[in-house]
């Protein structure tokens, strides 16, 4: 990861620290929300979308599933949050404790997804993850001599016509 990346998100953490004694001195106990439905809603179907997503690329053995699998961690986390701190008390409140279980068991499975090694084995995607040991025609072949990024680009030739007649 770039330095100035992780700099920026060492920053932010900073940054965010006073902003937070902001929102805690000023923002009232309670408010009316508009769209308080499609805001539920539109969560669940981001912890549904993030399960799903998890669950095919995880059946592919695609590593893509750990990165899904983190990301469907932290929404079930802020679900939880969310359910319990906007509770009222008694049994609503009884009611998000419960959904809160449920839901911090689907982050703790999903943390562990991401950080088993079960999906190390490589998809053919990511060329960094090759594992598998080269072929013996692998091996005799020389390296370019200059990278493929670096090759001229030539229009493609037309299906069936040898080359210099299309």
């Amino acid at each position: 990861m770039r330095t100035w990346t992780l700099r920026a998100l060492g920053a932010a953490a900073v940054l965010l620290v006073p902003w937070m004694v902001v929102l805690a001195v000023t923002l009232p106990d309670s408010t009316r929300v508009d769209n308080w439905r499609l805001a539920w809603l539109g969560l669940d179907a981001l912890t549904a979308a993030g399960c799903a997503t998890t669950a095919l690329l995880g059946m592919r053995d695609d590593p893509r599933a750990r990165l899904t699998a983190s990301a469907t961690a932290s929404v079930a986390v802020l679900d939880a949050w969310f359910d319990i701190t906007t509770a009222q008390a008694g049994s609503a409140l009884v009611q998000a404790l419960l959904c809160a279980v449920a839901e911090g068991a689907l982050a703790v499975a999903c943390v562990a997804l991401a950080l088993s090694g079960q999906l190390a084995r490589p998809t053919g995607l990511l060329p960094c993850a090759r594992t598998e040991r080269p072929t013996h025609a692998q091996e005799l072949s020389p390296p370019l001599a200059h990278p493929v990024h670096h090759l001229p680009i030539t229009a493609p030739r037309a299906r069936g016509l040898p080359e210099g007649h299309s």
